[in-house]
């Protein structure tokens, strides 16, 4: 038979396991609200367990706040981390497999807002939620956002603080070794060409790094341009693609522009090129290799030490 004072402190264990396990039940019921990019008001019962991932930087991201696991599909393109290219492929922007996703059972599927599958989804009851980052601001807003959904909001927090002291050191470093220097820069994402204007978080980027973007501001984060445009503006630096590298002074006009002539153009593997092209948690990484190529190419401003 137990003591009084055993009794008692039996008595306590039962009673802060039990108030920890109603904690704990509660927590993992709570219903979970979070706006998303088409201004929907998304609901989940719980923090999400079974997500399909159909862009490769919501992919990157939920990987980064630690769920990798929790992910069953993605998008056809997403390859990072390692892990992911053994699950399922549902599809990408334009041919999402609606067949295969609802198949799955997802709690949650996590979509570029420019996908036109919510609709559909909704009517087979797959809860989505769409994500659109297309300014550095748009990406911290997608990590903190996906950490809701998960239910681990302080993670997110950390890691969009970790990325931004990186983006604030790199930044720094890079303007300081330049002495002031500020070279006209043309980033290209489609040979089309689109261009990475300065509301991009590829902009946003350029500009921390102490570089002037020829692309006016005011035309969209991504515009398309005439190739006129690039050759008037005569940036110093080029970023285009190693596809397209070779052939630059076959364009139009662009045989004259001083960084073909000179070769001061950047262009990256494929898995240094994710870093950049993705609007994800690696994005730090993407600046450090641009700061990287732009100095290659940088004297310092006339009289400097």
């Amino acid at each position: 038979m137990f003591s009084t004072c055993a009794a008692r402190t039996f008595l306590s264990v039962l009673i802060a396991a039990t108030a920890s396990q109603l904690l704990i039940s509660a927590e993992a019921s709570a219903e979970i609200t979070v706006r998303d990019d088409l201004q929907r008001e998304v609901t989940i019962a719980r923090p999400a367990q079974r997500i399909i991932t159909m862009l490769p930087s919501l992919t990157e991201i939920v990987c980064a706040l630690g769920a990798c696991e929790k992910i069953i599909a993605t998008d056809r393109f997403s390859n990072w981390p390692a892990s992911v290219n053994r699950l399922p492929k549902a599809g990408d922007l334009d041919d999402a497999s609606i067949e295969l996703i609802v198949s799955l059972k997802p709690d949650l599927v996590l979509i570029s807002s420019a996908q036109r599958i919510s609709a559909r989804l909704g009517e087979l009851g797959i809860v989505t939620f769409a994500l659109n980052p297309q300014s550095y601001a748009d990406e911290e807003r997608a990590v903190a956002r996906t950490g809701q959904l998960l239910g681990v909001p302080g993670e997110a927090d950390m890691l969009n603080a970790a990325t931004r002291s990186r983006i604030l050191s790199i930044g720094a470093e890079a303007v300081a070794r330049r002495h002031g220097a500020s070279p006209r820069v043309y980033f290209e994402i489609d040979r089309t060409p689109y261009a990475a204007a300065p509301e991009s978080y590829i902009g946003e980027l350029l500009a921390r790094l102490g570089t002037h973007n020829i692309v006016a501001e005011g035309l969209g984060a991504f515009p398309r341009l005439n190739s006129e445009y690039v050759v008037r503006h005569d940036p110093d630096i080029l970023f285009v693609s190693p596809a397209d590298a070779a052939g630059l002074a076959l364009r139009p006009g662009w045989g004259a522009l001083h960084a073909v002539q000179d070769r001061h153009i950047c262009s990256f593997s494929p898995e240094i090129e994710a870093t950049i092209m993705r609007p994800g948690p690696r994005i730090a990484d993407g600046m450090q290799a641009m700061a990287g190529c732009i100095e290659r190419f940088t004297q310092p401003a006339p009289g400097a030490p």
